[in-house]
């Protein structure tokens, strides 16, 4: 299979190369790896592809938001499915920067839409976010529910990402499976993130900011489970038979939620860094963050009834994991 990876250079989808080369398929990344985190990271992650795959990867670096540049970069080249997961990401990025999300997020998802149409692939599955259930108080969440009251730029983009998906999948019958990811997090993750922000604090003996005075829950997802998700979902691209397909539509379109399916206090989960780092932390109770929820859910029925999908890594697992590979990384 010759596989289009965007956001190649990022957390998930240098997990997804990585484990896309390894079963021999032929990986095609593009990431315009911009400095919304150091891109020394990024550029780490990229030759570790570059090792891993040999010519079976190629990359081109370019910002998919620039059709002119994704259709030249690309011609001549076989794509049989597309996985897109580059995109701006942050819930509360979207706040200071709201033109990031409009150009990556709503013109570079249309852009990936119309280059799948065209080359006529197999499959496109694309990245949502847990995000777009909003502030919703039913738990747990489930592709069923109401997504129409998101509390972020950032999830209103990946919400308007799922309907051009739907008009593409009912214009065109191109087969397309969005993904709602829940909190992920692991070796190879985003500085960005918790996981890997409070790891650094605490590590260097500095405080670390506890939003919601530390009353928040999140299904923490490890990046193995979540790229097992993602390839299972590639394998099965749904089919144009006029049934009804998970999250509701009649289309060849699926949504799916990828996550642990269990909601986890924030307590608990410094608690298991401070374990693995061998030391306390310093913490700085405060308020909730515009843009935050209170706690996040996945049910995951859907994508285990269809794709026979269950994660396998609990945090008391996947927390060492990714602290021993931080300190790897860092020399710390």
């Amino acid at each position: 299979m010759q596989i289009l990876v965007t956001g190649a250079a990022g957390f998930i989808g240098y997990a997804l190369a990585q484990r896309l080369l390894a079963r021999g398929d032929v990986v095609v990344g593009i990431d315009s790896v911009n400095d919304y985190y150091q891109t020394s990271l990024k550029r780490d992650r990229l030759a570790a592809l570059a090792a891993a795959g040999g010519n079976r990867f190629t990359f081109h670096e370019l910002d998919f938001a620039d059709m002119a540049a994704l259709t030249k970069a690309l011609d001549g080249q076989q794509i049989d499915r597309i996985v897109h997961l580059g995109a701006q990401a942050g819930v509360r990025y979207s706040i200071e920067n709201p033109q990031a999300y409009v150009s990556s997020n709503l013109a570079g998802h249309v852009n990936l839409l119309e280059l799948a149409r065209h080359r006529q692939v197999e499959h496109m599955v694309y990245a949502s976010s847990s995000s777009v259930y909003g502030g919703n108080a039913k738990l747990p969440f489930a592709v069923e529910d109401r997504t129409d009251h998101p509390v972020s730029l950032y999830a209103a983009t990946k919400r308007a990402d799922e309907l051009m998906s739907e008009t593409y999948a009912h214009l065109f019958r191109l087969p397309l499976t969005g993904l709602r990811f829940f909190t992920v997090y692991g070796p190879w993750g985003r500085p960005d993130m918790m996981m890997w922000n409070f790891t650094r604090r605490i590590l260097a003996g500095e405080p670390i900011p506890v939003f919601n005075h530390g009353d928040m829950y999140r299904d923490f997802t490890y990046i193995d489970d979540i790229v097992a998700g993602v390839i299972a979902c590639l394998d099965h691209a749904p089919a144009d038979d006029g049934a009804e397909k998970a999250g509701g539509s009649v289309k060849p379109h699926a949504l799916y939620n990828i996550g642990n399916s269990q909601s986890e206090p924030l307590m608990k989960v410094i608690g298991l860094l401070e374990e693995a780092c061998g030391r306390k932390a310093e913490m700085q109770l405060l308020p909730m963050q515009p843009g935050d929820v209170h706690k996040t859910y996945a049910d995951i029925s859907a994508i285990s009834r269809d794709l026979g999908y269950a994660p396998t890594t609990s945090i008391e697992v996947g927390v060492p994991n990714f602290v021993r590979w931080y300190r790897d990384y860092h020399g710390a």
